[in-house]
């Protein structure tokens, strides 16, 4: 945010709200003039950026004498500044008011604001000199008079007085006994002149620069009868003075009439240079990415010529630079002209980059548990990238290339970063079968043979994860064995076929296993299983 001004030095005024509401800003104004009407008001401007959700607005009262005589209300966040005031006429006797801004809002999360051009003045009719472009008169030709248009009611008793200008309006100085509603300018030297006048209501007040309004300025340019034109031109340039034209050194003596029928004597001193030949250098960097536009055009160095050199590119711009930022791809003329006009042009070709682009290949299917690989195909090389959604894998190095059994069926994306800063992105849809890999035997024969000497449950992994529990009963529903957790397909944690240490006779026995799948699935099986001898 910038001040709201053209002035590339100017101030602005930066508040950052405390919690408390509040007085920022107070000032006492005294030596104004009873009966008046007057406007205070302020541009101000809500901090917190457009589309920031969730932060407090500010909200400023404008105050007289302690009295509140406005109120902004929150002010919108338009990242664009405001103007906010009041109009009050003082009354009889009245020269001194104090003004005050007050904070409304609670500070903590936003009530950020700024402010600008606080403003407090006279309101006034609306004071003109007509027309407001300037007046052209002939050194020899016959004054001018200037008249003063008044616009409004708000000044019964309405006094003027004229003022002039000798250093361009910076400062104004009163003309002695000119206080009529006209004013003669009957100066016929050659050159401009600047006219202004104060308006009042009555004489006493036109003094009293919280009390008046000033007109428009009006200049006043007095054509000289003689003049000279000292110029210096490239060769192959022409001058052009009235309908001459002047292509090689010399002094020239012509008349002309302006459009305002004053005759002049001008003498032209023309000199015309070589053309040496202007040698630029010219480097074009093509943008970083096929959807950006930071390419650059520089010009290293310039030579041959007649400096100060500008240079010319985008539409009929000029410049002054060696560097020159934001380009898209496409051909840029450039055109170098030094002081005295003679030019280089040169074409610039912003290529267009390669495409950055990740391709991670077609849909895929498999059942829960498979190990699935993708290799992503990459233009380019990369920088940085993210998997969403969070693929669920340790990566200590590099997942860019992902081996893994995905748990679900879902779409995932891959976003990459190029070396250059360039943003591409792909997906892939992983459909996953749920298939449970799951094998409980129904008969084991613990007799000391080395063959199905103990019961467990048996699976693919990592389609199960994980035995949370599995429970033998006998034919009565006693228990006779429990293990939890154990690992699917270990054998060593699985039944023997001893109830207490000893060893159980030929039978029929009820099993009850909680498995737990690669997708967090959980599921509960039963069955009977044959103890052999």
């Amino acid at each position: 945010v910038s001040d709201n001004s053209t002035d590339p030095n100017g101030y602005m005024m930066v508040v950052n709200a405390s919690f408390s509401t509040g007085v920022f800003y107070e000032q006492e104004i005294d030596g104004l003039c009873e009966n008046t009407l007057y406007v205070f008001s302020a541009d101000i401007i809500n901090l917190i950026a457009n589309g920031v959700a969730g932060h407090i607005a500010p909200n400023v009262s404008f105050l007289l004498n302690d009295m509140t005589e406005y109120t902004t209300g929150p002010i919108d966040q338009n990242n664009q500044w405001n103007t906010f005031g009041f109009t009050f006429e003082t009354e009889p006797g009245q020269t001194t008011v104090k003004l005050t801004l007050r904070n409304n809002a609670p500070g903590g999360i936003g009530n950020d604001l700024a402010l600008d051009n606080i403003s407090f003045r006279a309101c006034g009719p609306e004071a003109f000199i007509l027309p407001e472009t300037i007046a052209n008169i002939c050194e020899d030709g016959d004054p001018i008079t200037l008249d003063a248009t008044i616009v409004g009611s708000q000044f019964p008793n309405a006094a003027i007085q004229w003022q002039q200008s000798f250093d361009e309006g910076l400062t104004w100085v009163n003309i002695p006994g000119e206080t009529g509603p006209s004013y003669v300018h009957n100066q016929l030297a050659s050159g401009f002149y600047y006219y202004r006048y104060l308006l009042a209501n009555g004489v006493d007040n036109l003094d009293n620069l919280k009390c008046r309004v000033n007109s428009n300025v009006k200049i006043v340019y007095v054509v000289p009868k003689f003049y000279e034109i000292i110029d210096t031109i490239c060769q192959g340039l022409t001058l052009e003075v009235g309908n001459d034209v002047f292509t090689e050194s010399g002094v020239y003596v012509d008349s002309l009439t302006s459009s305002i029928g004053c005759d002049s004597i001008v003498t032209i001193d023309l000199t015309v240079v070589p053309d040496t030949g202007i040698e630029a250098t010219l480097v074009g960097t093509p943008p970083a990415c096929l959807e950006s536009s930071d390419g650059t055009i520089a010009i290293p160095s310039i030579e041959n010529g007649y400096p100060p050199y500008m240079v010319g590119l985008e539409g009929g711009r000029v410049f002054s630079e060696t560097l020159y930022t934001d380009f898209a791809p496409g051909t840029y003329p450039v055109t170098i002209t030094d002081r005295f006009g003679c030019t280089f042009t040169e074409s610039v070709v912003l290529d267009v980059p390669d495409p950055f682009i990740i391709d991670l290949g077609p849909n895929r299917e498999i059942d829960l548990g498979e190990t699935l690989l993708i290799e992503p195909n990459l233009s380019v090389p990369i920088a940085d990238f993210n998997w969403t959604p969070d693929i669920g894998v340790n990566c200590e190095i590099d997942c860019l290339d992902l081996e893994w059994a995905p748990p679900f069926s879902s779409t995932y994306v891959l976003e990459a970063v190029s070396e250059q800063g360039c943003v591409a992105v792909d997906s892939i849809q992983i459909i996953v079968n749920t298939v449970r890999k799951v094998y409980i035997p129904n008969a084991f024969s613990p007799n000391g043979d080395g063959f199905n000497e103990r019961f467990t449950v048996f699976g693919a992994t990592p389609n199960i994860q994980l035995i949370e529990s599995l429970q033998v009963f006998n034919r009565w529903g006693s228990l006779v064995f429990e293990a939890s957790p154990i690992a699917p397909n270990d054998l060593s944690a699985g039944w023997d076929g001893t109830y207490k240490g000893k060893s159980l006779g030929a039978d029929v026995f009820v099993y009850v296993a909680k498995i737990r799948y690669l997708d967090g699935v959980v599921e509960t099986k039963t069955g009977d299983i044959l103890l052999l001898k």
